[in-house]
């Protein structure tokens, strides 16, 4: 986990320096949140410009994350910070089902 953390975190860079699809708001916040203990990366997501951030959080280090997060990203940039926790899943896969006559 802590080498896909570090992929996760070089991802980002990328986006930024390389690309240049990030902005201001969305590179505090993946500082911070790499900042933070229990985090083993941080990453924008979605189409660039703005948006989402998805960081790699300790299950243990989540509660803690969530608030201290919120806490310094408004104290940094003044605006208020939606921070959702998610577990992975699964993903996709076939699904099987039986066809009924019409």
């Amino acid at each position: 986990m802590a080498r896909f953390g570090a992929l996760w975190d070089a991802s980002h860079v990328s986006m930024r320096d390389d690309y240049e699809i990030s902005c201001a708001e969305v590179d505090v916040m993946v500082d911070l949140a790499r900042a933070l203990p229990g985090v083993l990366g941080s990453r924008m997501t979605g189409g660039g410009f703005g948006g989402c951030t998805v960081s790699l959080v300790e299950a243990g280090a989540v509660e803690s994350f969530e608030a201290k997060l919120r806490e310094a990203y408004r104290g940094a940039t003044g605006l208020i910070a939606d921070v959702f926790a998610c577990t992975p899943a699964a993903g996709a896969g076939e699904v099987a089902f039986e066809e009924t006559a019409p």
